[in-house]
Formats: C-alpha cells, structure tokens, sequence
C-alpha cells in the first residue's frame, strides 16, 4: 500500500469523524500550497487569507464526499480553493462580455528579458492585472483550463475568456518589459 494514500486517507477519516487533530493536520500540510494558490488569484493579501479560510471551511463541511478513487486528495482541495477564489474574485471583477477572433500568434519576447525574471516578480506582475483578467489568465495559463471549463465556472463565454486571457498576455508583456528596462540592476539578483 503507498504511504502517501494511507496518510490521506488516515486523515480523511479523522476528518470525517470531526476529529480536531486530524483537521489541524490536514490544514497545515496543505495550508503553505492553498495560500500561494490564493495569492495567485486573488489580488490582496486580505481576500487571499479570506478565500483560504473559506476554502477550508468547506473542504471539512464536505470531507465526507471525498472520493480517493476518483482522485487524491490535494488535487480535490486544490479544485476547492480555486472555486473559493472564483466566488471571491467575481465580487470583485467584472466579467464585461467580449468577442475575439481566434489569434494562435504567441507573444513573442526577448530571451533576455525572460533570462531576469523571478517567479515572485511575475506574480507581483500578475497581480497587477485586472481582478477578471487576473483570473481568467491564472485558469487558463497556470492551472490549464480550457477555455470553455473557464467559460462554464465564470458563467462567461469563451470569447469572453479568450479576450481576458489575451488581455493579460498584452498587459503582461508590456509590464515585463517596462519593469526590466526602467530596473535591469534589481533583475540582475546574484
């Protein structure tokens, strides 16, 4: 049996029995993983601690239709922390509807600029972004949604989301570029 699936699967059913160290475990094995998620989407520190909290609320609300054949564990807390951020975010954002044509051009980008960057400074970046874009990038490009599961969750179309998500790339690019021409010697961290 692998030692991963018998500690889930111990703290489940802890979890489950509403037993209180189980519960503490869970949330502090998981907890450093959930906050980055939520400072991703989310834009201030604030909203990010709220949607973990709730986000963890519902996953002990909900313990018991966790399924272990369907999936592990961390991947189903995960879907539940985004959805957190979603309801949180889409307090926040506003999802105007927009049309694109389908555009398969990547944006191109100077190695060099790519060479200096740090991941805190893309996500600073990234936070940067409007709330609804912010979002829509953040499914799109890091957690690998489509653009119709996008559509589905936001209650968008997926033109909505393929503008959003190109929105970003735009606003991103000129961000990197501007941040690494106005400071090349803090990106060139040794």
């Amino acid at each position: 049996m692998d030692l991963f699936f018998s500690k889930d699967s111990k703290l489940v059913k802890g979890c489950k029995a509403n037993k209180r160290q189980a519960q503490e475990v869970l949330y502090k094995l998981y907890y450093d993983d959930m906050l980055r998620l939520c400072f991703r989407y989310l834009r201030s520190d604030e909203l990010a601690q709220e949607a973990l909290n709730l986000g963890f609320l519902k996953v002990f609300q909900h313990i018991g239709t966790f399924d272990s054949k369907k999936g592990e564990l961390g991947a189903w807390i995960n879907t539940i922390m985004v959805r957190s951020c979603i309801d949180l975010g889409r307090k926040e954002a506003r999802f105007d509807h927009f049309e694109i044509q389908e555009n398969n051009e990547d944006v191109f980008m100077e190695p060099t600029v790519l060479d200096k960057l740090f991941a805190e400074d893309v996500l600073k970046l990234i936070r940067l972004l409007p709330v609804a874009t912010q979002i829509v990038f953040n499914l799109s490009v890091i957690d690998g949604y489509s653009h119709k599961e996008i559509a589905e969750q936001l209650e968008i179309s997926e033109g909505t989301s393929r503008w959003h998500l190109s929105e970003a790339k735009k606003q991103l690019r000129i961000m990197l570029t501007n941040s690494i021409i106005d400071n090349p010697l803090k990106n060139k961290r040794s």
